[in-house]
């Protein structure tokens, strides 16, 4: 689909539960998120320390919600864009947007969602092998 008008990025942090959840479900992501419940997802938005958004006009296309020290690290938790608006480059900007937020030294890490494996490499990320998480 070509896109309606260029995206429009901001930090967002007062961003709302329910166009987070709306996001979530129109870019795949609501298959790894809590999206049935509202009071998690409000403590997930709330001590983000990063929320990028874009919009296209009022419509929320894609959101990038980070934990960071801005120093050493930034863990990239949701990196979302509505399937329609894929392929335009908004996810590769909202990763440059945290990047800067977080600090010219410090190092976006991120888990990869499995449909989106082989995106990462096209926006410059490199693969690391070693990664442990709890159960």
């Amino acid at each position: 689909m070509e896109q309606m008008s260029e995206p429009v990025y901001q930090l967002e942090p007062d961003l709302t539960v329910a166009e987070f959840i709306d996001l979530l479900e129109r870019s795949t992501l609501a298959e790894r998120r809590p999206v049935d419940d509202e009071a998690r997802l409000e403590v997930m938005l709330k001590n983000a320390d990063i929320i990028v958004t874009a919009r296209c006009g009022d419509l929320l296309v894609g959101v990038a919600r980070a934990i960071t020290d801005f120093a050493f690290c930034c863990y990239l938790s949701d990196l979302a864009v509505d399937e329609t608006y894929q392929r335009q480059g908004i996810g590769k900007e909202l990763l440059r947007r945290v990047s800067t937020e977080a600090g010219e030294k410090t190092k976006v890490i991120l888990l990869a969602a499995p449909k989106a494996v082989e995106y990462y490499p096209h926006i410059g990320m490199i693969r690391h092998e070693s990664c442990w998480i709890s159960e």
